[in-house]
């Protein structure tokens, strides 16, 4: 899969899991007895937005992206449905054209240790997945014990 391929298909599972957490949480106002959905959609949603936030990332340091539209991808997550505007806005700038980097190339930037271990990486999917099905449950895991965030830090 290439790197537009998966960061369309983040973005638009990123919309349609807001789209199910909200529905949840419209029918526990409806229907107080059905606030299992919300638990549901909320976790659904999370596993999903984590997918997004890693997938911008791998994507964004493949397309070489400044630090700065990394970061808008990983943020306008938390935005419902901001994802998927902002793909089409990086599909029309041609951002997410190309192929995954596993080669190193003349390009100065890939001396730096961080392109190298992505090059790593990305030449070697299975072990790429493997790490993130466990860093990403582990992530989530996490966030679960924490608990919501305006409760962090009373």
């Amino acid at each position: 899969m290439k790197p537009k391929q998966l960061f369309s298909l983040f973005a638009t599972a990123e919309a349609i899991t807001w789209t199910l957490l909200i529905s949840a949480l419209i029918a526990r106002v409806v229907l107080p007895e059905q606030a299992i959905l919300v638990t549901i959609a909320g976790g659904i949603h999370g596993a999903v937005f984590l997918g997004y936030a890693v997938t911008a990332v791998l994507v964004g340091l493949n397309q070489r992206w400044k630090f700065s539209r990394l970061s808008i991808a990983v943020l306008l997550a938390i935005v419902p449905f901001a994802t998927v505007p902002f793909e089409l806005r990086l599909k029309k700038a041609d951002a997410l054209d190309g192929a995954w980097r596993t080669t190193k190339s003349s390009d100065p930037r890939d001396l730096s240790w961080i392109d190298g271990l992505f090059r790593w990486f990305i030449a070697r999917p299975l072990i790429l997945l493997a790490v993130l099905v466990i860093v990403i449950p582990a992530i989530f895991a996490t966030l679960l014990w924490l608990g919501p965030p305006d409760q962090w830090f009373k």
